[in-house]
This record gives structure tokens, sequence and C-alpha cells, in this order.
């Protein structure tokens, strides 16, 4: 009997290499059209700068710095508050979205609380978090924390919920204790779901970024553009924004990796 190949009904044809080199197509074509905006006179200088003009002024800021700091003082000082955040949030999310998911008295104590706060902006709370902390490094981390918390939490629950009972059922019966299962079915399941937290949660912190770092800072990526567009300083702007992008968007790849690694069955 003749056998017949199935097609994929999602048309994922292309393979990784394929992918990216489409990936980098798409980022050229995105440059030259940039290129061209400024060089035929599209766009005014004042709003869009050349790519050369930005290139040139990232060299000076490397250099010479930008609001008496260097781009590497800015950068060091952003990635402790979003970092440190970062830590804080996968400490405290992870264990509490654990408990969530294999409790349904804390998901019912906590899921209001967490519900109720996640949609929320950050600057609509910044105000209460400045009268309570100060304006100090403290205050930063919070608020970054705070954006992270929930992502990672949320996911946690999720991914703990996901589980298969019939597995917990399974070690239960061959007399597996409650911390075992925990360790050896409900952690090793909800894996995928907790790396996707992560990298979500990681996202919303630079976003948030820019919010804590208006509070009193005299250095951070944050502070270097807002204070440049004070000035109306647009190239320090822009190499601002592709700074933070290219740290996020390294710290992705970096969770992608790991999440490869560690649950490379996921989608499979």
């Amino acid at each position: 009997m003749a056998s017949h190949e199935v097609k994929d009904p999602l048309n994922r044809r292309y393979s990784q290499r394929t992918t990216l080199i489409i990936s980098a197509v798409t980022t050229l074509a995105m440059l030259l059209i940039w290129w061209a905006a400024t060089a035929l006179g599209w766009v005014k200088p004042l709003f869009l700068p050349s790519p050369q003009t930005v290139v040139q002024r990232l060299g000076d800021l490397i250099d010479t710095g930008f609001a008496d700091a260097t781009l590497w003082q800015h950068t060091l000082a952003s990635l402790f508050r979003v970092f440190s955040a970062f830590l804080l949030a996968v400490l405290t999310a992870v264990p509490i979205g654990i408990l969530m998911g294999i409790h349904d008295f804390a998901k019912g104590l906590l899921d209001p609380v967490i519900e109720f706060y996640r949609p929320l902006p950050p600057l609509a709370y910044l105000p209460l978090i400045i009268i309570w902390l100060g304006i100090g490094e403290v205050a930063k981390v919070v608020l970054i924390y705070l954006a992270m918390f929930a992502p990672i939490c949320l996911s946690t629950r999720a991914g703990v919920r996901a589980v298969a009972r019939e597995k917990v059922l399974a070690a239960a019966t061959l007399g597996a204790s409650r911390l075992q299962i925990i360790r050896h079915i409900v952690l090793p399941g909800a894996l995928p779901e907790i790396l996707t937290g992560m990298r979500v949660g990681i996202g919303f912190g630079w976003t948030t970024l820019v919010a804590a770092e208006m509070v009193a800072a005299t250095a951070g990526l944050g502070f270097m553009v807002l204070n440049a567009k004070d000035f109306l300083a647009t190239d320090v702007v822009i190499a601002g924004i592709f700074v933070i992008g290219i740290v996020a968007y390294g710290f992705d790849l970096i969770m992608r990796g790991l999440e490869h690694w560690l649950v490379p069955w996921k989608g499979r």
C-alpha cells in the first residue's frame, strides 16, 4: 500500500535557515527605507535623523556620553534595575504560581489581587510607589518587579493546571509524596509555560524601564532617552531605543536557547 505524505495544515513548511534569511532581508529592507526617507528628504532630520547620524551618535555616546554618563554607564544602570527585578520576580512569582496551581484556596485568595493590578499601566500606580518607597532605586526596581510578576505568576499557574491529572494520580498510586510529585511531575510539565512567562515578563520589564527611570534617575537608558527628548536630540532618542531593543532581544535569544535546552519536546 502506497504511503502518502501528510501535509502540515498550518503551512509550516519553512526551515529555520529560510526563516533567518527572510528576517535578515526584512531588516535590510527596513534600513534601506529609513536611509531613502532621510537621503531623499522625505522626513526632516529633526524628526528622523539618517542611519549614519545615529551610528555616529552611538560612537559619541560611547566615548563622551550624554547627561554626565557614558552609554556603558547608562546601560549598566538599566541592566541592574531590570535584572534585579527579574530575579526577584522569578524567586517569588514561580512558587506563588505553583501554589495557586495546586491549591484552589491559594488561587481564590491571590487571583483577585493579581488580576486587578495586572491590566493597570505602571504609570497608574507609580505615584503610589513614590509615596510609599520614595524616589530611590528601591522604587524603580519595585515598579519593574510588579510589571514582571503577574505574567510569570499566571503562566506558572496555567502550566501547573495543564499537567495531566493521570500523571499525578499514577505517581501518587506508586507511593510518591506530594513534594516528589511537584518536583518530578508538576515542575517538568509546567516548565514550558514558566519559561514563556519569564520571556513575557522580561519584555514587560523593559517596557516599564522608561517609566521607572522618570523618577529622579541620574543614569539609565530610559533616563537618557527622556533627557534627550527635552533637548530635541532625536538621534540620541533613536540610539537609546536601538540599544534597549538590542539588549532586550539578546536576552530573549538567551531565553529561547534555554527553552530549547530544558524543554526540547515543546511543540513536538
